[in-house]
This record gives C-alpha cells, sequence and structure tokens, in this order.
C-alpha cells in the first residue's frame, strides 16, 4: 500500500496507537512490531483512549482510524473493506458505520465485507447521511467480490471528480465522510458463489463455537480464508493495494485544487 502511494506522489501515514500514543505514520520499527502481532489489540474509536491509559499497542479499526483522521486533519484514508450491519443480528453493527456519519474523509474501499449484511449496511448509510459512491461501478462491491447485485445510486469516474465532490461535500459543511466504493481488480476478484458458499459455512461455524462481539468479524475472515484455500488473502492484498493507489490520485488531485 505503501509503495502504491508514493508512486503516485502522495505520503502514506499509518494509524494506530503506539504503546498509548494516538499515531499517524508509524516509524519503521513501530511498524515490525505491529506486524509481528505481538500483544497488539483491536482499537475502536471508543477503545482510544483506554489504549492510551494502559500503553497499549493498538490496531485501529475504520471509526478509530476516522477519529485519527479528523484529529490530525487527514482528508484521505484507505482501507480494506468497512464494517457493517452482521447478518441475522440485526442489532449488531460495526462502530464504523456512525464515525462515517460523523468524520470528514474520503473513504477509499472495496465496499463492506462481504461477510456483513450487504443490503442491511448500504441502508444504514443512506439513513445515517453517509455519501456514498461508486468508482466507475453502479455496483455495490462485496469485498472480496466485484459483484452483489446491489445497485448504488452515484458513481464516479476519476479521482480529479472525486475531489471536487468533496469539495462540494465540505461547502455544504456535511459533516460526514464521502465513502468511495472500489471494486477488487478484476484479476484478483472471487466469484460471489464462492464466497457466498465460504461465508454460510463460517457463520455456521461462529454460532456453534458461541463466537460474538469483536471476535466474530475476524473469526469469519479465518474461515473463508480457509474455505477458498488462501485465494481470499490474495483478493484481500490486491484490492488493499488498488484502493491506496486510488486514495493517493484523489490526494494528489486534492492539492491541486
Amino acid at each position: 500500500m505503501a509503495d502504491a502511494i508514493v508512486a503516485r506522489g502522495a505520503a502514506p501515514a499509518i494509524t494506530a496507537v503506539a504503546r498509548g500514543v494516538p499515531t499517524i505514520g508509524l516509524e519503521p520499527d513501530e511498524l515490525e512490531r505491529f506486524l509481528a502481532r505481538d500483544e497488539v489489540r483491536k482499537v475502536s474509536a471508543r477503545d482510544l483512549s483506554h489504549a492510551m491509559l494502559t500503553g497499549a499497542d493498538g490496531a485501529t479499526t475504520v471509526a478509530a482510524t476516522l477519529a485519527l483522521c479528523t484529529l490530525g486533519h487527514v482528508s484521505v484514508f484507505a482501507t480494506g473493506g468497512i464494517g457493517g450491519v452482521h447478518r441475522n443480528a440485526p442489532y449488531d453493527e460495526s462502530a464504523d458505520l456512525a464515525e462515517l456519519a460523523r468524520s470528514p474523509a474520503i473513504v477509499v474501499c472495496a465496499g463492506a465485507k462481504s461477510i456483513l449484511d450487504l443490503p442491511a449496511t448500504l441502508e444504514r448509510l443512506e439513513t445515517l447521511g453517509v455519501s456514498v459512491v461508486g468508482f466507475r461501478t453502479n455496483e455495490l462491491p462485496g469485498f472480496f467480490t466485484s459483484h452483489t447485485g446491489i445497485r448504488l445510486d452515484h458513481s464516479v469516474q476519476s479521482a480529479k471528480e472525486i475531489a471536487e465532490l468533496w469539495r462540494h461535500h465540505r461547502w455544504l459543511e456535511r459533516p460526514g465522510s464521502l465513502v468511495v466504493m472500489h471494486p477488487p481488480p478484476p484479476a484478483f476478484a472471487l466469484d460471489a458463489q464462492v464466497v457466498e458458499a465460504a461465508t454460510a459455512v463460517a457463520l455456521e461455524r461462529a454460532t456453534a463455537h458461541h463466537v460474538c462481539g469483536g471476535a466474530v468479524t475476524p473469526f469469519l475472515l479465518a474461515e473463508v480464508e480457509r474455505r477458498t484455500e488462501g485465494k481470499s488473502v490474495v483478493a484481500n492484498l490486491a484490492l488493499l493495494e488498488a484502493n491506496a493507489a486510488l486514495a493517493a490520485d484523489i490526494a494528489v488531485a486534492l492539492a491541486g485544487t
């Protein structure tokens, strides 16, 4: 992701809580420590202050990253997939959605994670007033997949157009994010039926093992990885790089306006 951003003339900055310090831009030794995953906890927006209190290392969710972007006045944020409404659990939804509604940033993603209830997630984004556009697509991506059959109301064709849209968004003093849905690269996108079958089995296993709360998403993603024989990881890496590249193009377009 960092290489893709630098290649397009922008500056990458990884967000985290590093030994209790909210950080935008990890140093190389810090990044090495985080990639080792030794005692690195998952930190959402609500957990930031406690991570500071305890001096913890925390990998930030979309919600926490948005909170740090707001503090640091960072306008463009690239990620894999946003959180959303969980399947068969209408009251279990990610804190990402509420944070997207109040944090001003351009969020480039490959849609919501395919393990979620995608129609419900899009409905919640609409209810919360979050602006959503597809990048060269009129269809909601499904993270690992390009096609979900769920139509998006708006699409854009270029980074320059996104920058212009963002200027209008800010002129209107809209409080939340602009979510740019970017389908995974065609060469790496998985078949929707394969992902759906893997997700169905993963959900059954999560229920059988009484997995709940913040542990659900990593459990389900690990199960999908196993069921797709690692192809989901390859797709994940490819879409992360592609999202980073698009985010960099947007940042450069914003800087030139």
